[in-house]
């Protein structure tokens, strides 16, 4: 007669620990995991940062000076053959390219470049292609360019509808701009200045590409950065526009309002820096409501201040191309002195 042994399995209990033991690895595992991912994709916004300081590096190799943060067109050069019927408008509808439109060809970027007549603003017949009102370009123009965008910022908006309905754009229709989180500075408010440094309250246009005029001065010289190219600014993280973050709370839809400077080619995308107290209003109902005002600088709020994804900081791109991860918690008076480039400030080393 055969004798069958008789086969052990697994308690309920067994199962039990054993699922317990997987969910506990699994959880020691997920942080980690995260971690790694933004460590890449922090060092692929730092590769970004990179691209750009080398392409400002380039464009002033080539042409013996650097774009300033934005151009204004003359009344005497207004465009003809055909009219612009925007230009007269505003100030706004007679600016070509910002300074990071203007790098495009120097970051292997020269068909989309050749796409825009600079002779031109942005706000233009010439250089808008449909659906805008008349548009003739190429809509190939607005592709987005993956180097502009850090990969730690979550999704945004980039409809530029509500910039173009003063100028009778037609309404309900979206007018998408490919978006940046990356942008330079134009100075600082006379607020920061007074109350965190003690100097007057005047707002000053002395960062590396900073002008006092869009018409006159439309070349900075490497000459004007006397504070040295290695102790001054030039791109810093502006990220997560058009939402409206504010210590990493998004307040875009509770007031359904956005900031709209998100597109690379605007020349508004360029700010001049605040202080902030940090402190969150309990309701915010348009965007000056943030503007509670201190000394602090660095991931706050996107408006107008240095603001990333990151953990702790932000990236950021020196004059002479260097890539460097700055502290939020740096000291007031040290990111002022690299944010300018004629302040003759001693900086010391923030990484």
């Amino acid at each position: 007669m055969k004798r069958f042994k008789k086969r052990g399995g697994f308690t309920l209990v067994e199962l039990l620990v054993v699922i317990a033991i997987i969910g506990i690895l699994v959880g020691l595992l997920l942080p980690a995991v995260q971690a790694a991912r933004e460590a890449a994709r922090r060092m692929q916004c730092s590769n970004n940062l990179k691209q750009l300081g080398l392409a400002l590096q380039n464009h002033e190799s080539a042409l013996r000076f650097m774009p300033p943060w934005g151009t204004e067109l003359s009344a005497a050069e207004a465009p003809a053959n055909p009219v612009n019927p925007w230009f007269t408008a505003t100030g706004d509808a007679r600016r070509p390219f910002g300074a990071l439109g203007q790098l495009l060809p120097y970051l292997e970027q020269t068909n989309v470049a050749n796409l825009i007549d600079p002779r031109r603003p942005l706000v233009d017949p010439v250089n808008l292609p449909p659906p805008f009102p008349m548009g003739t370009n190429n809509p190939a123009l607005f592709t987005t360019l993956p180097f502009f965008v850090c990969p730690s910022t979550p999704e945004a908006p980039r409809n530029y509808g509500a910039y173009f309905a003063p100028l009778g754009f037609p309404a309900n229709t979206p007018y998408l701009l490919p978006r940046t989180d990356y942008a330079p500075f134009r100075g600082m408010r006379g607020d920061l200045l007074a109350n965190c440094l003690g100097l007057p309250n005047a707002t000053m246009n002395n960062a590396m590409l900073g002008t006092n005029n869009m018409v006159t001065e439309r070349r900075i010289q490497i000459s004007r950065v006397t504070d040295g190219l290695s102790n001054t600014l030039c791109f810093v993280e502006i990220a997560g526009k058009q939402n409206v973050m504010f210590r990493n709370r998004n307040w875009t839809r509770e007031p359904n309002f956005v900031h709209l400077n998100s597109f690379y080619g605007d020349w508004n995308i360029s700010r001049q820096m605040r202080g902030l107290s940090g402190v969150a209003p309990a309701v915010i109902a348009v965007p000056a409501d943030i503007r509670q005002f201190g000394c602090s600088l660095i991931n706050i709020s996107n408006e107008d201040n240095p603001y990333s994804f990151h953990t702790g900081g932000i990236n950021t791109c020196r004059g002479d191309g260097s890539v460097s991860f700055i502290s939020q918690n740096t000291d007031t008076r040290v990111f002022i002195g690299l944010m300018t480039r004629d302040g003759g400030e001693v900086v010391q080393d923030t990484n």
